[in-house]
């Protein structure tokens, strides 16, 4: 027996051992919403709003987690098994979306809008409608954003009602449509398509007076009730029926009506959501017009040309066909021309065709005026060519496709624009499929996904490319991948005997640009990051940055850039390709090295700036581009310069690496050195491991021993900070050997404290005060006033993890009198945060949140994210000893989001094992397995013996209090083991004790 869901109706769930067993209005409420949205998170805020409006009461949250925690009871008896989940910041049902029938019917309804038969798009429409058993969540009282998923699902029966009987009048339907059209005129009567389709099955019938005796009930109703007339829809059909129009004949085919529309594309794939969005104003009271723009090869032509096929039916007066050529100047169409070739298509004679542009215009509308006819134009260049093309009628439908935007458009129009870009993997894995067979392509999956990521997802290269081996069976699809992955990748994209190329289409869109325009589009072709500012680019090209800004905008209004950002763009991968070969084809050597070069000083222009603002004390690199950056793209503030970096940081690794490749050395390790200061703040450890290889290995071939000391110091740290503590180790002492043979007595002091740090991370304990009080030495002979606090602050925090937190104190008040002293804000917040966690040792709560609490404000006002992310764990690890569950829980669940946001896996792991406890706390048990064991697979990534250890130390009380006695033992002795190779006897003595 299945599972099934069911919401249409009452709310019920059966599951393969029979039906669930609900109790209450509420708890089905809760189920019927969370299968309503299965597979996706449902936030707990959006649960309580749906169960008691506005004003919930004070135990709200408390009263849904006990409703969940018997609904997932319920479900278990029933065979469902875990299905139902816990996920921050709600829950989730992990259930087949096809065995909840709400879900269902929608896709059955989308498949029958697909579906270009009207027989089986009737059929799939019934077995749809079949699914409803009363009205949606009958047996519940739904409040707020509940209610209106109930009115949503309400509406999308009428809207498919309305569609089957729309296509059973096309089938000729009418005698069966009649009555059941006027009981649910009757039902529904403000429902003005079931009106007109009930109007239109009795004049069909021969029911003449009764047709139009129907519409004087609709209008009587709709006046009386909503104070409004009819729509235009149903006032024009009304016409038609006192008119007796032949068009309203059941299949009576119509002469002289234009059906131009090119064939469809073969194997049309996806567009799905845009297809569903056109699909929705065909009921709209004022259709607007349909501007689909997008890069050349997006497949704008294919989805204009599918829609209108698909909706054919709905427009008998004709169907007109309109290729503007407007990507090309010298062969574009003028408007005065275009006119002229639709008056044509409209039965118009030459000799009647006027030779004025306002008479060609006028008398088009006029023609239109009333007719009910779909016109595609095809390839327009701008506004000017198409406004006369605008019909006066919205019974015409006009649909315009452009590689330009045509935003002016909406300035004196309603629009509903489409922007294509590329397909998903998913789409192109799709496509190559439905071209290629789904045998051939079982036969090579990897090599098939190789070769829709080598086409980038543009529609014309998958086309091509699947062509190309459609039509030579015997080659493999792992050969053409080859090929595409070589340097000749869009020469390799064209099909012999077909001149239509990604290259002739994206040449195409080329060639009009101004020479601005070329410069800046081929230049920044050149850049090794995925995104781009238009500062960069006016760097590039030597322009100011207003002209740089002006063409950029340009060329995203042609779609060959898309917009990724405040003034920052990106290219589709084929495009950069392309840019980048117009480039060679069209600089010589001495500029691109040139522009090579002012990149790379635009970087350290910003970086140096960007440090400056973020922490001043960093100042061993102050750089001298040979081409400075005097208009920055930021303001010379902490929090712009954090903004602007975080908008760059997927650059900074490729840019890093780019500087090295041209011999650039200096600036790679400066580079390296400068971005250190937003790396400290923001997180994103791994990546700062990359870049201070690079600036490692950089200043190794410069032979630079103070930039080298620097750089291993540096990677070091962030070996440290991932978690990699025997690589933080080998580097510090590769470092410390280099800043001895300097001489460096302040690099000397930096070193012992990183490497104190990384000996109290691995619990040896003993090392790291030898280290630590070295560090502090070192420091204040050489007086470094900064690196002294600073080794004084860690001291502090590592006689915290020693259990001897009364030891702290002196070295942590020393440090944060001299951090305040400094004006040093991100070290002041960080030892007031240690000293947060001293006075929780220590048992003093107050003095713990006091101290906690101005260390967050003080990481927040700096925008200092990772030091925040320390402060709300230690803040609710406070909470916790307080027993406050709830502070606690919040405090934790800030801290994953900031972890999982910097990219700080062991951030990660901290945060969601203390949220496990905590859920422990409260009694939570299912909430509290869920985060002790994702805690625990999070670990695999970024191992911690003693970590670990204490999850599964946790693991084992949750197994005892769900009388697991043997997954218990089995945890506890995991974490004996872990204790015992952390060093942590004490530790692991309580866990025998406990056992």
């Amino acid at each position: 027996m299945g599972s099934e869901l069911r919401v249409l109706g009452p709310v019920e769930a059966v599951g393969p051992a029979g039906p669930c067993v609900l109790h209450g209005a509420r708890q089905r409420a809760v189920l019927g919403v969370l299968a309503l949205h299965a597979g996706s998170v449902v936030p707990s805020s959006r649960l309580v709003d749906m169960l008691w409006g506005e004003d919930p009461p004070r135990t709200a949250v408390k009263t849904l987690h006990s409703h969940v925690a018997r609904i997932r009871q319920a479900l278990d008896a029933c065979g469902f098994g875990q299905v139902l989940h816990t996920r921050n910041p709600g829950y989730l049902l992990a259930a087949d979306p096809d065995t909840v029938d709400a879900l269902l019917f929608e896709r059955r309804v989308r498949a029958a809008k697909k579906d270009p038969g009207l027989a089986s798009s009737v059929s799939a429409l019934r077995s749809a409608m079949t699914l409803w058993r009363g009205d949606a969540f009958a047996d519940t009282a739904l409040a707020g954003w509940g209610r209106r998923e109930i009115d949503r699902l309400h509406e999308l029966r009428l809207s498919a009602i309305e569609d089957l009987w729309d296509a059973e009048l096309r089938l000729g339907n009418h005698e069966d449509a009649a009555p059941e059209l006027a009981r649910l005129q009757a039902e529904y009567p403000a429902r003005e398509r079931l009106a007109a389709a009930h109007m239109l099955a009795l004049y069909r019938c021969g029911r003449y007076t009764d047709a139009l005796e129907a519409f004087g009930v609709v209008r009587q109703r709709l006046a009386e009730e909503l104070g409004v007339d009819p729509g235009p829809e149903l006032l024009a059909l009304h016409t038609a029926i006192l008119r007796r129009d032949p068009e309203l004949e059941p299949g009576q085919p119509s002469t002289g009506v234009p059906a131009q529309i090119p064939a469809r594309v073969g194997h049309f794939t996806g567009r799905d959501s845009e297809l569903a969005g056109l699909d929705r104003l065909l009921d709209e009271p004022e259709r607007p017009i349909v501007v689909v723009s997008g890069a050349a090869g997006m497949g704008k032509t294919a989805l204009a040309v599918q829609w209108a096929h698909r909706i054919a039916g709905r427009f008998p007066g004709g169907r007109l066909f309109l290729d503007l050529r407007g990507h090309d100047p010298r062969r574009a169409m003028s408007a005065a021309d275009a006119l002229a070739h639709l008056l044509r298509s409209l039965d118009l004679p030459d000799e009647r065709i006027p030779g004025d542009l306002t008479e060609r215009a006028g008398l088009y509308r006029s023609l239109l005026h009333d007719r009910r006819c779909a016109i595609v134009i095809d390839n327009a260049g701008d506004v000017d060519q198409v406004l006369p093309l605008i019909p006066g009628t919205d019974q015409a439908l006009l649909v315009i496709t452009s590689r330009q935007a045509l935003a002016a458009l909406g300035s004196r129009h309603a629009v509903h624009p489409i922007a294509l870009d590329s397909f998903s993997h998913a789409e192109s894995m799709a496509l190559l499929t439905r071209v290629l067979g789904a045998e051939r392509v079982s036969r090579e999956p990897g090599p098939t996904a190789r070769l829709a990521h080598l086409c980038g997802g543009m529609p014309l290269a998958l086309r091509i490319a699947a062509a190309r081996l459609a039509g030579d069976p015997r080659r493999s699809i792992a050969q053409l991948a080859a090929e595409l992955a070589g340097a000749g990748r869009l020469d390799n994209l064209a099909v012999e005997g077909d001149s239509r190329t990604v290259r002739t289409v994206l040449a195409s869109a080329y060639q009009p640009l101004s020479p601005d325009q070329m410069t800046l589009f081929r230049r920044l072709g050149l850049t090794p990051g995925a995104t781009f500012s238009t500062s960069l680019g006016s760097a590039m090209c030597a322009m100011p940055v207003a002209a740089a800004r002006s063409a950029a905008a340009e060329l995203s209004t042609a779609h060959l850039m898309t917009p990724a950002g405040t003034d920052r763009f990106r290219f589709h991968d084929l495009i950069r390709e392309f840019a980048r070969q117009c480039a060679t084809a069209d600089e010589s050597p001495d500029a691109l090295a040139g522009a090579g070069d002012r990149l790379v000083d635009w970087y350290l222009s910003v970086a140096a700036a960007a440090n400056k603002a973020i922490d001043p004390n960093r100042d061993l690199v102050d750089p001298a581009p040979e081409h400075p950056v005097t208009d920055l793209p930021f303001e010379p503030e902490r929090h712009a310069a954090l903004a602007f970096l975080d908008a760059e940081r997927d650059n900074l690794l490729p840019v890093v690496r780019y500087a090295r490749e041209r011999g650039r050395l200096a600036a790679t390790w400066q580079l390296t050195y400068l971005l250190t200061s937003f790396y400290d703040t923001t997180g994103h450890w791994q990546e700062r491991v990359e870049l201070c290889r690079e600036g490692a290995a950089a200043a190794t071939e410069l032979g630079d021993p103070l930039a080298e000391s620097e750089m291993l110091r540096a990677l070091g740290v962030s070996y440290f900070m991932t978690r990699r503590l025997t690589d933080a180790l080998a580097t510090n002492a590769l470092a410390l050997r280099t800043v001895q043979a300097a001489g460096d007595l302040d690099g000397e002091g930096h070193v012992y404290n990183n490497t104190a740090n990384a000996y109290a991370e691995l619990r040896r304990f003993d090392e790291a005060i030898v280290a630590h009080k070295l560090a502090v030495a070192r420091c204040a002979t050489a007086e470094n006033h900064l690196g002294r606090a600073l080794s004084q602050r860690n001291l502090g925090h590592t006689y915290i993890q020693m259990g001897r937190a009364g030891e702290s104190l002196a070295p942590l008040t020393d440090a944060l009198t001299t951090f305040r002293k400094l004006g040093n804000a991100r070290l002041e917040a960080a030892t007031l945060d240690t000293l947060g966690e001293a006075y929780l040792e220590l048992g003093d709560h107050t003095a713990a949140l006091t101290h906690l609490g101005e260390a967050l404000a003080g990481s927040r006002s700096i925008g200092d994210r990772w030091q925040e992310w320390e402060s709300l764990l230690h803040t609710g690890l406070v909470h916790l000893g307080l027993e406050d569950f709830a502070a606690a829980l919040a405090d934790f669940e800030q801290a994953l989001l900031i972890s999982r946001d910097v990219g700080d896996r062991h951030g990660e792991a901290s945060a969601l094992g203390q949220l496990g406890r905590a859920r422990l706390g409260t009694g939570n048990l299912g909430a509290a397995q869920e985060n002790l064991e994702l805690a625990l697979s999070v670990r695999t990534v970024v191992p911690d013996p003693y970590e670990e250890a204490r999850l599964h130390r946790d693991l084992a009380e949750l197994a005892d209090r769900q009388e697991r006695t043997a997954a218990a033992a089995t945890h506890r002795s995991r974490a004996r083991e872990l204790f015992r190779q952390a060093n942590a006897t004490a530790e692991a003595e309580a866990v025998n004790a406990t056992a």
